[in-house]
């Protein structure tokens, strides 16, 4: 097996189960779910989907820049949503934080995401 490297950023929020925040493989990196927690609070943000979707991408952001890479060495990203209404919010949040050429993505409707969380999204980075 390949030389693996557990990535960690106190700039997310920390693993609230048993998995890191990202583990790097290579010039890969394999990037954990994120949620819409406050990375020193431990808790949600308070406010609607698009304060949740920002806070998504600003933990990814952490989590990247912790592997030294950042948003836009995303080649992959799945992004999980309880109301598939929310699409055209995701993709202007994501707008903001990732420019062209964009990532292949998918989204994923789905029943819940821990903590209640509206949205959460991972990915794969090559740096």
């Amino acid at each position: 097996m390949p030389n693996k490297a557990i990535i960690h950023s106190d700039n997310a929020p920390k693993a609230i189960g048993t998995y890191s925040q990202a583990v790097k493989v290579s010039n890969t990196v394999y990037l954990s779910g994120q949620i819409p927690l406050i990375p020193e609070t431990m808790e949600m943000i308070e406010g609607d989907f698009k304060a949740q979707a920002e806070q998504v991408f600003k933990n990814l952001n952490a989590v990247c820049k912790a592997a030294n890479g950042s948003l836009q060495n995303i080649v992959k990203l799945n992004i999980y949503l309880t109301d598939l209404s929310y699409f055209p919010v995701v993709n202007e949040v994501m707008g903001q934080y990732i420019q062209e050429p964009y990532p292949a993505r998918a989204a994923i409707g789905v029943k819940e995401l821990p903590k209640g969380a509206l949205v959460e999204a991972d990915g794969i980075m090559v740096v």
